[in-house]
């Protein structure tokens, strides 16, 4: 699974949600946040669930859905 880094953007902005807060209410470090949020690193599936859990968001909303996945 690829994050989309601009998807995550959004769903930050929908929540008002700053980098710190996602890392606080997600669990995942601000160091691996930073790197999704950079396009450097893509999260393994417990990392994309917690972001998606305390953005509030399904995954599916999160990552580039690519033709046979």
């Amino acid at each position: 699974m690829k994050i989309n880094k601009q998807k995550l953007q959004i769903a930050m902005a929908n929540k008002c949600m700053s980098t710190d807060d996602l890392v606080r209410l997600s669990g995942v470090s601000r160091i691996s946040i930073s790197k999704y949020l950079s396009g450097m690193r893509n999260p393994r599936p417990k990392a994309l669930g917690k972001i998606a859990k305390a953005l509030d968001v399904p995954v599916e909303k999160l990552i580039d859905m690519e033709e046979g996945d």
